[in-house]
């Protein structure tokens, strides 16, 4: 019985609590409630007869599977009967509309590659790369989801739509407008891990929609995979998270997506991803609509085709849409406008398949309204209304972007004005709903706001091979007045690093203001997780630092906490730069007596400016060289060739570069070439 099982998670759970007496009062008086009122219902169950008992179909769902497991929802079991009502509202149960939802790394974008040949989209002999969904060139670079996509396939009647969505927390906005296209999440969480800070922004979002969830446990092949502590810390964050009894009491599938297996029991998986489809359609209900209602679509996401131009991609709410069909397109009731949809997509496998009419709960691609925005909605003609638009949380750190004013401006790069700087910025806004662009103090600097580092600096990425050239500054948090008190972002701070370093990374974190309030070794591996709070200053330039001192081995994640007082002052970067003196190209006779004050950025032969930084300082405050100079000729038979032996020059990424300037320095991001260099606008420091 479904009760019984949840009770026996509840009291692992409080077993758990027994060791761990830091947990919240909060969470234990939450399992006191749950398992009182789940005996209470027991003890109910059991006085009814075994006939009474088995026709109790609304109080779980039982389906008998070829590997013995039994799918058990009680989730949204009174939501989902064919002939609910709700006003005019019903269930269309012929559609499932999903997100796989993680922190990064925990597998969602491999679990839906999985998905997708077991729902045999692909022929038996057609090549598939992997990671399919990851169809942007810089998300196969860095191994990351940046952008949300759609697919969809076929299981027995019914057809799943699924998105998948970003897992790192710069890319949070991705997750939160796509919630609202769907009834239900898969929760992917790694089966070593545990949950970790993204997964509780993603879930804490879910429980805010009131969607169902179904609980992923995936990477279950691990050798040190331990699903009990998984689930029960799950569990112990849906009650942090003030989840409903009904949400608490989750459907958990153990799964290996790279394996394509999946199963009810941690040891004992099916040869396929069948247990998961089945939960899928048993624990999350189909969409609600309003069949017979006034059309209403509320835009969520927006791709840009070269023919095509601007498609507009959401949830049919009510209604139906066809081909051909004028819409009003509606921001609020009173800014309206209307157009004509000229053509429609539906998602079917991974192609969009175009039809002449959508009915509503299905998720669809509209063509044809060339200015559509997110968050928009798209209505009946005549009768239409608004949806509530679509909101998301305020970005944190900003970064100013200007004209490129170096000497070497023009050699590469194709867009160079701050007209064409300002267009690029301001179109992207359109579909990057978490990010904001203002003007700056003058005419060509303009002042872009994002949810993290890495949020800005795939937008100066993406920029850069579009033949963008520009300057960017070094990431400012933003502060606000609470109370006439200065008020900065706060984030949790997770940190996996071998026990050998991790005196070095505890040292580093508390010259940053972090403060530790959790410490826990796991696995065989000898790691240690520590979690601090930590000022979102705190962790400009804080990757390469940790990187640094655990030689590599240290994983950093963070997530947004909330604003709180200011931590005070937090030194960054002890060391100053070596800075050019003089425009030329380098020579090895200069950086020969040069990297002796410092580590070096260049090789020889390389085009310098002067102000352009070239090297890290080994002492505090700047200082100049000149890199450019060259061996005097004079009396050459006399002096015997030195062999000069140079070291390799430190090769600095974009993320790099932006991480290490600092308040007088700027990064010059051009097509082909990354540079820093001293800002002309700034007094000379340290020369």
């Amino acid at each position: 019985m479904e009760s019984a099982i949840t009770i026996c998670n509840h009291n692992s759970l409080a077993f758990s609590l027994s060791r761990n007496p830091s947990s919240s009062t909060k969470t234990a008086a939450k399992i006191a409630s749950l398992s009182s009122k789940l005996s209470n219902q027991l003890l109910n169950c059991s006085a009814l007869s075994s006939s009474s008992l088995s026709k109790k179909s609304s109080f779980s769902h039982v389906i008998q599977r070829s590997n013995g497991g039994s799918v058990r929802c009680s989730v949204a079991e009174t939501a989902s009967t064919p002939s609910e009502k709700k006003g005019q509202l019903m269930r269309r149960n012929d559609i499932r509309n999903i997100a796989i939802v993680a922190h990064v790394d925990h597998g969602k974008t491999t679990l839906v590659d999985s998905m997708l040949k077991q729902a045999k989209v692909f022929r038996d002999n057609q090549f598939v790369q992997e990671r399919i969904m990851d169809s942007n060139d810089l998300e196969r670079e860095r191994g990351i989801t940046i952008l949300s996509k759609n697919t969809s396939i076929a299981y027995k009647d019914t057809k799943i739509n699924i998105i998948d969505t970003p897992g790192h927390s710069d890319f949070g906005g991705e997750v939160e407008r796509i919630l609202n296209m769907v009834e239900g999440v898969l929760l992917v969480v790694d089966s070593v891990e545990g949950p970790m800070p993204q997964t509780r922004f993603v879930l804490k979002k879910a429980l805010e929609f009131g969607h169902a969830v179904v609980v992923v446990v995936n990477k279950i092949d691990r050798p040190s995979a331990r699903p009990d502590y998984v689930i029960n810390s799950t569990f112990e964050l849906f009650i942090e998270l003030n989840a409903t009894d009904e949400q608490c009491d989750f459907q958990v599938v153990y799964a290996s997506g790279i394996k394509g297996k999946a199963g009810l029991s941690p040891d004992k998986l099916a040869d396929d991803l069948g247990p998961l489809f089945e939960s899928v359609i048993r624990c999350i209900p189909g969409p609600r609509i309003e069949k017979d209602g006034a059309l209403q679509m509320l835009v969520t996401n927006i791709e840009y085709d070269e023919h095509k131009g601007r498609i507009a991609i959401g949830r049919l709410h009510a209604g139906a849409l066809e081909r051909g069909k004028d819409v009003k397109v509606c921001t609020s009731e009173d800014s309206c406008r209307y157009a004509r949809v000229s053509e429609l997509f539906v998602y079917e496998k991974f192609l969009r398949a175009p039809v002449d009419s959508v009915e509503a709960g299905d998720i669809c691609a509209v063509c044809g309204i060339g200015d559509i925005q997110i968050g928009e909605t798209i209505a009946d003609k005549a009768f239409g209304k608004p949806l509530p638009a679509i909101k998301v949380e305020e970005p944190t750190v900003k970064m100013s972007f200007s004209i490129n004013t170096s000497p070497f401006v023009g050699r590469e790069g194709k867009y160079v004005t701050s007209r064409n700087l300002r267009d690029r910025l301001y179109r992207e806004l359109e579909r990057n709903l978490a990010m904001r662009v203002e003007d700056g103090e003058t005419s060509d600097t303009f002042m872009v706001s994002g949810r993290g580092t890495l949020h800005i600096t795939i937008l100066i990425e993406n920029m850069r091979r579009e033949g963008y050239e520009f300057m960017v500054g070094p990431p400012k948090v933003i502060s606000k007045k609470v109370d006439d008190k200065l008020h900065e972002p706060f984030e949790i701070a997770t940190v996996e690093v071998p026990e050998e370093h991790m005196g070095a990374v505890v040292e580093l974190l508390g010259k940053r203001r972090g403060q530790m309030f959790n410490m826990e070794n796991f696995g065989s591996e000898g790691t240690t997780v520590l979690r601090y709070k930590i000022p979102t200053r705190g962790l400009l330039g804080l990757r390469n630092a940790i990187l640094t001192a655990s030689r590599g081995t240290a994983i950093l994640n963070t997530i947004f906490e909330g604003y709180e007082p200011w931590a005070g002052e937090i030194s960054t970067r002890d060391q100053g730069s070596l800075v050019a003196f003089e425009d030329g190209t380098s020579t090895s006779y200069a950086l020969a007596s040069s990297q002796e004050r410092g580590k070096m950025f260049i090789a020889p032969g390389v085009d310098v400016y002067k102000g352009q930084i070239v090297g890290i300082h080994q002492r505090p405050g700047d200082l100049s060289l000149n890199v450019c100079k060259k061996k005097a000729a004079t009396n050459v038979r006399s002096n015997k060739e030195q062999t000069v032996v140079l070291d390799t020059p430190i090769d600095y990424s974009l993320d790099d570069c932006i991480e290490y300037i600092q308040e007088d320095e700027l990064v010059e991001v051009t097509p082909l070439s990354i540079r820093m260099c001293k800002n002309p606008k700034f007094a000379k420091k340290g020369r």
